[in-house]
């Protein structure tokens, strides 16, 4: 590694933990405010992303939203997911006191249906909200839960990570990790949680609608969920007033099996897709609008 990588990461590790300390010795409400004003600082420091989410923003809805409509979405995208961080570092310490009492839920009977059945549940999401927080939830509840995560650039950043989610009562699998282990998990009648908005070569994708326009989705999670007879559950964890959180479970997704194995994986992948448009579409300036969603382009298409 070169030396000017090598402190790179030093530093940011440095100042995750740094900041990991103090928004932990300090209360809720004034965490919360420096993570806001972190937010807002990066907010202005990046012009090239302020740029990416109005390109974004514009390219599903047109003309429907102004400029300054776009750029109140994106600032509110940066001060919330400032906010979100900061609940996410204090989660082990203070999840019972400070964490679990601002919860609201939406539809839990949804997802309690479809685990009652013993089969596994896949809940799955996006980048939307504070997504960290939903393997959690339902772990802290009762529930064997599990999230799939890709590894981060650096690895002690992402040790930090996983530390995170294991201190939290959340299994973590790794995407190197074998299928295997994970139709295990999921045979067992256990909870897996995973993000479905990504677009990646590095994982067996396909191209599906997403808002109206053909996006690279993973398609792993269908594949390992039609050969287990999992359900399949769409969910998000939104921020709402005063700091609390709303958790959204929304009714299980399900096809009619075509005989083509291939197509219905394509099938399910595309209505998992469909189903968070809604929730996206609601809370626009808490999904990741600086990233493309629709970057990699299927053969042909430009």
């Amino acid at each position: 590694m070169r030396p000017g990588k090598r402190f790179k990461r030093g530093a940011t590790l440095f100042l995750v933990r740094t900041l990991n300390r103090i928004v932990n010795i300090l209360p809720r409400k004034p965490a919360l405010f420096l993570g806001a004003m972190t937010g807002l600082l990066i907010w202005r420091l990046l012009p090239r992303d302020r740029y990416r989410i109005s390109r974004h923003l514009q390219l599903v809805y047109g003309d429907s939203l102004s400029k300054a409509e776009r750029t109140n979405i994106g600032r509110s995208f940066f001060v919330k997911s400032g906010k979100n961080l900061i609940d996410i570092m204090r989660c082990p310490r203070h999840y019972s006191s400070e964490i679990a009492p601002f919860f609201e839920v939406e539809g839990l009977e949804h997802f309690e249906r479809a685990h009652a059945r013993g089969r596994g549940v896949i809940g799955f999401t996006g980048h939307i909200g504070n997504f960290e927080l939903l393997a959690v939830y339902f772990a802290q509840t009762g529930y064997n839960a599990a999230a799939i995560g890709r590894e981060m650039y650096d690895p002690k950043l992402d040790e930090l990570l996983v530390e995170k989610r294991r201190s939290n009562g959340v299994t973590n699998f790794s995407t190197t990790d074998s299928p295997r282990e994970i139709i295990r998990w999921l045979k067992k009648g256990n909870v897996l949680g995973v993000l479905i908005d990504i677009d990646s070569i590095r994982v067996r994708s396909e191209f599906v609608p997403v808002f109206g326009r053909l996006a690279l989705t993973p398609v792993g999670q269908s594949i390992i969920g039609l050969r287990t007879g999992a359900a399949f559950v769409p969910l998000a964890c939104v921020r709402i007033e005063d700091d609390r959180y709303r958790i959204i479970v929304k009714p299980e997704v399900t096809i009619e099996p075509s005989g083509d194995f291939d197509r219905d994986v394509i099938s399910l992948t595309a209505a998992c897709s469909r189903a968070l448009e809604p929730i996206i579409d609601q809370y626009r300036d808490q999904w990741i609008w600086l990233k493309n969603r629709w970057l990699t382009r299927p053969p042909g298409n430009t």
